[in-house]
């Protein structure tokens, strides 16, 4: 008989994780290669064009702000590239659930770029920035979730 795995996808804006789980006892061991990082950016150090002075005596200003900020910008960009990863891991089945823990706004995110396929892998989902907690530590969160 087949084991059922379960990925845990622990995520921020910024970082995120997969833990795998082979079933009750097995514990959780991060999957190789399946770990991502960007350096966390305030907007300042993303748009360099600072907004141009009003003072020209015209009726419109000089410069545009941005329609979108770019730290969310490029943290959304981030959680669609982590989602994509699923998607192709999941075609070629890697993983049979799915366990989601991020922070709130990257777990919106996350439900809004995985695909119908890996939708239907989500086993659960926790509104819950686990990022910095050591795997050895994740069972606490996980418990009543995942059987670890």
């Amino acid at each position: 008989m087949k084991k059922t795995v379960t990925w845990v996808l622990i995520a921020d804006g910024a970082q995120a994780r997969v833990l795998e789980n082979t079933g009750p006892g097995k514990g959780l061991k991060q999957v190789d290669g399946l770990d991502w990082a960007i350096d966390p950016l305030q907007a300042q150090d993303i748009v360099t064009d600072r907004p141009g002075s009003k003072s020209g005596g015209g009726a419109f200003g000089g410069g545009m702000e941005p329609r979108t900020d770019p730290v969310e910008h490029r943290e959304t960009q981030f959680v669609k590239s982590v989602a994509a990863t699923l998607d192709r891991k999941q075609q070629q089945g890697a993983f049979d659930r799915l366990v989601i823990a991020a922070a709130p706004i990257a777990l919106g995110d996350l439900r809004k770029a995985i695909s119908p396929a890996v939708k239907k892998a989500v086993v659960a989902e926790l509104n819950k920035d686990l990022t910095n907690v050591p795997t050895a530590q994740l069972n606490q969160h996980l418990d009543g979730i995942l059987a670890a």
